[in-house]
């Protein structure tokens, strides 16, 4: 079906891949599952698929340079897989440009709820549209100094300049343009921008707020130390 959700998942264990693609499929989701990195960035430009699920150990290209060359290529979301939760592969990844992970093992409706959320905030999978993270500003443009936010065009431009942002980039800025000056707690940018309804890992939150200041200028987002990040006004 045409508005099924394409899925290219790279994972180099074949139970967890043949068992993991059929529980994506019977949920409905169409699956390209690859055993390497290679193989799977050959799949992703053939196919170009709807989201990318990468496991951060496979052989021939890593997950992580797999995700800096589809991110270098792409927009689309990216959710890595690493086994080990406290692994500085998990910050890597996040890095790299993916824009969440999971753990492993993981069970399958929790990584289909996952991949549904990630979804949502791209605007695939009936999840509602990407834009309307800036309902709450849409009008106009907002300026912060030499950062010019465009919440109806979803662009953003600095000293004249556009800034490339990932759709997860734009969301955060969004979620900061908004309610510049106030401070926005970890958790509550994990609920807006993550669409997570449960405790999640700050981490992902922590690696964003660090790659977009670095595109929208280090001192733009103070840190408020032990509550969260606000933008300045």
């Amino acid at each position: 079906m045409a508005d099924q959700t394409h899925v290219l998942f790279v994972e180099d264990d074949d139970v967890i891949r043949e068992a993991t693609q059929l529980a994506l499929e019977r949920d409905g989701f169409v699956v390209t599952a690859m055993p390497d990195g290679l193989s799977g960035l050959e799949a992703f430009r053939a196919d170009r698929p709807d989201i990318a699920l990468l496991d951060v150990m496979v052989p021939g290209l890593d997950g992580v340079s797999l995700c800096r060359r589809i991110r270098d290529e792409s927009t689309v979301p990216v959710i890595m897989l690493s086994a080990r939760a406290d692994s500085i592969d998990v910050v890597l990844g996040l890095e790299a440009g993916a824009d969440d992970y999971v753990t492993k093992p993981f069970d399958g409706a929790v990584l289909v709820a996952r991949i549904r959320a990630v979804l949502r905030r791209f605007g695939h999978a009936g999840g509602g549209r990407a834009e309307d993270a800036a309902s709450p500003a849409s009008g106009g443009v907002l300026t912060f100094g030499d950062l010019e936010v465009d919440t109806e065009g979803m662009e953003v431009r600095r000293a004249g300049q556009p800034v490339a942002l990932t759709p997860t980039e734009m969301r955060l800025l969004l979620e900061f343009s908004t309610a510049p000056g106030t401070v926005l707690s970890r958790d509550k940018l994990l609920e807006r921008v993550w669409d997570y309804g449960w405790g999640g890992d700050t981490r992902v939150v922590d690696v964003h707020v660090q790659r977009l200041r670095q595109k929208i200028g280090q001192d733009r987002i103070e840190t408020v130390r032990g509550f969260g990040y606000k933008l300045k006004a």
